[in-house]
């Protein structure tokens, strides 16, 4: 009796466990938390005040922060818990651990680690998008030089045509001359 007790507690825990694993959205949530509360610490500790533009700043991090974990974020389920990781710089980073309904987030140097990257990785975005414009600027650049070379190429080669014909013209009416001359 004392083991199917046991067994009976160890089979209630287990699906109480299962039932109350954090989803993605508690987990992100968590993490969230976890980056304002950085984020102000940071603040505090580099002298920037509550003012607007702080609160701007600060919004514009946690937006970033954000759209990176929307995008980045995999929660790996272990059936009674699970836990997130994001890829960074091909190596992977636990972030969280979700179990009994709760998340616990890991250190502040990974969210450090977390931020700086997502910060790099947007900054490398838009690196690439201003070379590719760049390029395609320069490639359009390039192929208008190109077409008015050729335009001026033709237009060479048009008065050289007719040029020719003058000359060919010129030629007809000396031979008629001389023609003209003999029969004469």
């Amino acid at each position: 009796m004392k083991k199917f007790l046991i067994g009976a507690i160890l089979l209630v825990a287990v699906i109480a466990m299962v039932k109350t694993v954090p989803d993605k959205k508690a987990h992100k949530n968590a993490m969230m938390e976890a980056v304002k509360e950085y984020v102000d610490e940071e603040a505090a500790k580099r002298g920037i005040g509550d003012g607007v533009l702080s609160r701007l700043g600060k919004n514009i991090v946690n937006k970033t922060v954000e759209v990176a974990l929307n995008s980045k974020l995999e929660v790996d389920n272990y059936l009674i818990f699970n836990t997130t990781h994001v890829e960074l710089d091909d190596e992977s980073k636990t972030l969280s651990l979700g179990i009994l309904g709760h998340v616990f987030t890991f250190d502040k140097e990974m969210l450090r680690d977390a931020l700086e990257t997502a910060a790099k990785e947007k900054q490398e975005q838009k690196d690439e998008r201003k070379t590719a414009k760049e390029a395609a600027k320069e490639a359009k650049k390039l192929e208008k030089q190109l077409k008015k070379e050729q335009k001026k190429r033709e237009k060479a080669a048009r008065k050289e045509q007719k040029r020719r014909e003058k000359e060919a013209r010129k030629e007809q009416k000396r031979r008629e001359k001389e023609a003209k001359k003999k029969n004469a």
